[in-house]
């Protein structure tokens, strides 16, 4: 099995003051990571680290041979300026190829060709002509996802993906994620919704002030830590 990352004693901190410390975990592909814990505890950064984008205070973050920063998806948490992109589908879908090209912005005959198969893949032939604003929240959603998937070849991050939308387009978001999984994309999750995250991933990051745990998920689901944060076991 292939390591894609590995994470040894890491900490992060912002103004000197750490909101992470002492962190130590590996991800292998064909994984899939469900990352939960309290507001605060660190998920979001953690995520930036892994992409690259935040520094660690301490430790290392090693990345496999089979990794390479261009090969990372990355579906942010929503924010209100998402929801007026003036392009259409397929363009939107398309620009997740652009971290390949540096400062050009032409598009390759291999690009244009992964974003075929992704629009297929997500089943947006329908929607691929149309304009992103004219979208509901499910359908952007599902985009959005689409634009990180034509960007990832190795690893696929998602930050709160089902944040605002209803549970019934949430329950098909996370149907998709693990059909995705399943495929050999490999999954890091941020989520709060740990009923649905913990019932598809392999392993599990439960984040808190201080500490952190890391496991399989069946472990997680049998300690202490997930008796004490989900009091009712029976609605898992």
């Amino acid at each position: 099995m292939s390591r894609l990352l590995t994470l040894d004693r890491v900490s992060f901190a912002y103004d000197r003051r750490t909101v992470m410390n002492d962190l130590s975990f590996s991800i292998d592909a064909g994984d899939y990571l469900a990352i939960i814990g309290e507001n605060g505890s660190g998920k979001t950064t953690l995520l930036l680290g892994l992409l690259g984008l935040k520094e660690p205070s301490a430790g290392t973050i090693t990345r496999g041979e089979a990794l390479l920063l261009y090969r990372i998806g990355y579906l942010p948490q929503q924010i209100p300026e998402q929801h007026d992109f003036p392009a259409t589908v397929r363009e939107i879908i398309l620009s997740g190829r652009l971290n390949r090209h540096g400062f050009l912005s032409f598009y390759s005959k291999e690009d244009r060709m992964a974003a075929d198969r992704v629009i297929e893949r997500l089943n947006l032939e329908s929607l691929e002509k149309r304009s992103f604003r004219e979208l509901s929240g499910g359908q952007r959603q599902r985009v959005l996802l689409g634009r990180a998937l034509t960007a990832a070849e190795g690893l696929l991050l998602l930050d709160e993906p089902v944040a605002g939308l209803d549970p019934i387009v949430s329950h098909d978001f996370y149907r998709l994620i693990n059909e995705l999984n399943e495929d050999g994309v490999t999954i890091v999750m941020v989520s709060h919704d740990i009923h649905c995250v913990t019932k598809n991933s392999s392993h599990v990051l439960h984040m808190g002030y201080g500490h952190f745990y890391y496991g399989t998920t069946e472990d997680y689901m049998n300690s202490q830590l997930v008796a004490s944060y989900l009091p009712d076991r029976g609605a898992v």
